[in-house]
């Protein structure tokens, strides 16, 4: 990776392009510091102090510190993947996106109603995103929200101009940078709370060494063990028929198709984790009462038995259904026939897709299940330090060694650092660099 890195700076055009996605980041981070206007800081202190619980500190987590600050992109860019999210999930059950997508430039069509949805996603989680921090610390987060009209329409449209000013960022990176845009924003924005998680930890800890050590044995075994499963391929071997004109001899030799453990990624972690926020939000908008009262503790704190169980279910439900929509989307077994090839012993058509899907449903199991478990990972340390360590349990989010950085937000990390040195190793490939990271 040192190499790499050393190798794309002496090639001027790369270095333009590092240099670039740095200084957006930089932009971004800056942005992360300008609050809304009206912010209670008192309330919000309030939070970060044992009062807000786990939702708020994992949103703060993937927002790079920007809720904390209650920053004008406190949202962060995960309105737009929710929403891209959403479209991508109803392209095949809607004729009208179907047909859409398969025309040409369809992707850019589906990608603009993308943002379209976008707008109203970030204007409701502005809403329910101050409704909740505003009943759990018990006064206005926002002065004069909810009361008054105009701070109410003003603050709203503030959080969604920072949210979409984030995934505008995130489009300048992908476009003139290396790497997926938003999939770099949400990387910086987890890397850059780590060192002040870790602070927080050694502080909050009753032992120190023992907690540095769980979160070292933790991240190391965690990255491990992500890397083997994201790389993980079954190889569907693929034959190709030979095609005789004239004197001369076409196709034929043997290919395979690549089906990956993980083919769905973050994307069920993070569509989850939307999801998981939504039981908050709503309840905010109704009158207090005992239900209310243990779904805001269970789905607002991000505690309890009741909200990983859920968490678990949802990352593994989502998983199977994204990767059966992606599968579907990339009509296989039909591209296959269109070209001439055949997997060995099955029948090419309908026959086929149903082997790939077969083999693709089993696979995924075991990435759904890996997902799942990794998702659930902080709840499971949390739980086990209450068991042996009782005095660490009232130090909640601080005292927890699986949060500083969340599980799943090294997936999310190791996810975004693979493929971008894959494009990095793209770019120099294409440049003679045939010796790249040996």
């Amino acid at each position: 990776m040192i190499e790499a890195l050393r190798n794309s700076f002496r090639l001027p055009d790369l270095r333009n392009k590092l240099l670039y996605t740095l200084l957006i980041l930089v932009i971004y981070q800056f942005s992360a510091h300008v609050p809304v206007p009206g912010v209670n800081r008192e309330a919000l202190q309030s939070l970060f102090s044992g009062q807000g619980g786990g939702l708020v500190e994992v949103l703060n987590l993937l927002s790079g510190g920007a809720v904390s600050n209650f920053s004008v992109i406190a949202n962060g860019v995960y309105p737009f993947i929710t929403a891209s999210i959403i479209i991508n999930l109803l392209t095949p059950i809607i004729p009208k996106l179907e047909e859409i997508a398969r025309e040409p430039g369809g992707t850019d069509k589906l990608n603009q109603y993308t943002y379209y949805l976008a707008i109203p996603m970030a204007a409701l989680q502005s809403w329910g995103q101050i409704n909740i921090f505003t009943s759990m610390s018990g006064s206005e987060i926002v002065t004069g929200f909810g009361s008054d009209p105009l701070v109410t329409v003003s603050t709203i449209i503030t959080m969604t101009a920072g949210t979409m000013f984030a995934i505008w960022l995130g489009d300048l990176i992908t476009e003139q940078g290396i790497g997926q845009g938003l999939s770099i924003i949400i990387f910086s924005g987890i890397v850059a709370r780590v060192p002040y998680n870790l602070g927080r930890l050694v502080v909050n800890s009753q032992s120190a060494i023992l907690d540095i050590s769980v979160f070292a044995l933790l991240t190391i075994v965690t990255i491990v063990v992500i890397v083997v499963v994201q790389e993980g391929v079954r190889r569907i071997p693929v034959q190709y028929g030979k095609r005789v004109r004239g004197r001369k001899v076409y196709g034929g030799g043997s290919s395979h198709i690549p089906l990956r453990v993980n083919t769905a990624g973050m994307i069920p972690l993070i569509f989850a984790q939307s999801i998981m926020a939504f039981p908050s939000i709503l309840v905010s908008f109704f009158p207090q009462g005992p239900v209310g009262d243990y779904i805001q503790n269970s789905f607002g704190s991000q505690s309890g038995a009741t909200y990983w169980l859920f968490y678990f279910l949802l990352v593994v439900g989502f998983t199977f259904f994204y990767t059966d929509v992606m599968v579907q989307n990339q009509n296989l077994a039909e591209n296959l026939q269109r070209q001439g090839g055949f997997i060995p012993g099955i029948r090419p058509g309908k026959r086929t897709q149903e082997y790939i899907n077969h083999v693709v449903r089993r696979i995924t199991f075991v990435g759904a299940v890996f997902l799942g478990t990794v998702a659930v990972l902080p709840g499971f340390v949390q739980g086990l330090y209450a068991i042996m360590f009782p005095a660490t349990a009232t130090g909640g989010y601080a005292a927890n060694p699986a949060l500083v950085i969340s599980s799943a937000g090294l997936i999310i990390v190791v996810g975004v650092v693979i493929d971008t040195m894959r494009q990095l190793e793209a770019q120099l490939v294409m440049r003679n660099y045939d010796t790249f990271l040996r």
